[in-house]
């Protein structure tokens, strides 16, 4: 990393840090009241950090998923809502950076993000489906340069405070279902029925409400790259890199606490290794294999980014799979571990050890895309393509 790089990301690192220290202020009440960290992502705002990956002739940073996952691990150590918010609305900024290909649409909207700050949503969840956002059953219509769209979306991640959404759909109504393309809607060009309140276990910030989604806008705000090509090229690596940037920093906060837990049992027993200082080199172990794993999905995206053949590869996308599956599986074993070595110090809440929220924010991560969903594609992929055995690559 050269001087300028290296200035400009201890900018967004500084920027971020003093959004961290209010989302770690609100995650307690965030996650009580099961409402939207609207002092968070305000922070965000006004650090401008929801139009960072946006290029800098539009207005943005041009950051790159390194600095966007150092964001989200350092959100998730404070308010995984927080963090799951901004991991969610960068996933979609992705689909129209990586893809915008000179569209003059999109790049004057990728320009008002930047220059607005506004917040991007994802519907790509429909009643009848069961979680495959990789097809469709509502299809868009376009007449006279106007589609139009209903979809019954069961989720859509903090939907009532977006800016604008993107959503999928079939192409037309006589598009097979897999046949899908995203649609950037505005607010004011769609209205939400809520149909389904999102009162969950855990990430209870995030508000994914279920909504009937009826929208009408200019036809040119439909994305020219069908939803397949954005879906391999860009969204897979997004989502697993950036999600699992947000689930490691909740690991990360777990782990603190039980050091510190360690910590506070040896001074109290004049400097003796107390019981769960053997179980905390476990879960530092794991820690770090989480870590590793996310750093090697970063080093494989950042390589495969400027071929479109590697990236709708087999390949990359069992690797990117994986990272999905390791970090989210994984941070649970962290976190149960952590509560065992803080005892019922961790189990009761409002205890400086509480780990009763990131248990229950750590649950969400094998569903966000059923994690049986994505071992089936892999196996089906793995019938034909033969894995990569080799260290290095």
């Amino acid at each position: 990393m050269n001087a300028p790089q290296f200035t400009a990301h201890n900018d967004l690192l500084a920027r971020a840090g003093r959004v961290v220290a209010i989302a770690a202020r609100h995650a307690d009440g965030v996650d009580h009241e099961g409402r939207f960290p609207a002092e968070a992502v305000a922070a965000m705002r006004a650090e401008r950090l929801l139009g960072i990956q946006i290029p800098r002739d539009l207005g943005g940073d041009a950051a790159g998923f390194g600095v966007i996952a150092e964001i989200c691990t350092a959100l998730g150590q404070a308010c995984a809502s927080s963090a799951m918010i901004f991991a969610m609305h960068h996933i979609k900024c992705s689909s129209l950076v990586e893809h915008a290909e000179d569209n003059p649409w999109q790049r004057d909207f990728m320009a008002r993000i930047a220059k607005e700050q506004l917040l991007l949503a994802s519907a790509t969840t429909e009643g009848g489906i069961g979680g495959n956002l990789r097809n469709s059953i509502c299809a868009i219509t376009v007449e006279n340069g106007i589609c139009r769209l209903e979809k019954d979306a069961t989720v859509i991640s903090y939907g009532d405070h977006a800016d604008a959404i993107l959503i999928t759909s079939r192409a037309h109504k006589d598009a097979a279902a897999s046949d899908q393309v995203m649609t950037v809607f505005l607010k004011g060009q769609y209205t939400l029925e809520k149909t389904t309140n999102w009162d969950t276990l855990g990430m209870r910030g995030t508000c994914s409400d279920g909504f009937l989604f009826k929208g009408e806008a200019p036809a040119e705000q439909i994305l020219p790259k069908p939803f397949a090509e954005i879906a391999a090229q860009s969204m897979l690596a997004a989502s697993h890199i950036l999600w699992s940037g947000v689930w490691y920093g909740i690991a990360v906060d777990a782990v603190a606490r039980a050091q510190s837990f360690v910590r506070a049992a040896a001074r109290k027993s004049g400097g003796q290794v107390p019981p769960g200082a053997l179980r905390l080199a476990e879960v530092a172990n794991l820690l770090q294999m989480v870590r590793s794993n996310v750093v090697a999905a970063l080093k494989a995206y950042e390589e495969a980014k400027t071929d479109a053949d590697r990236l709708s590869s087999f390949g990359f996308s069992v690797a990117m799979n994986n990272v999905k599956l390791a970090s989210s599986e994984t941070i649970i074993e962290i976190i149960n571990q952590a509560m065992l070595i803080c005892g019922i110090m961790g189990y009761k809440n409002g205890t400086p050890y509480s780990l009763g929220r990131h248990l229950r924010d750590a649950h969400s991560a094998r569903l966000m895309i059923s994690n049986d969903r994505i071992l089936g594609n892999t196996s089906t992929m793995l019938l034909v393509h033969k894995l990569d055995t080799r260290l290095l690559g």
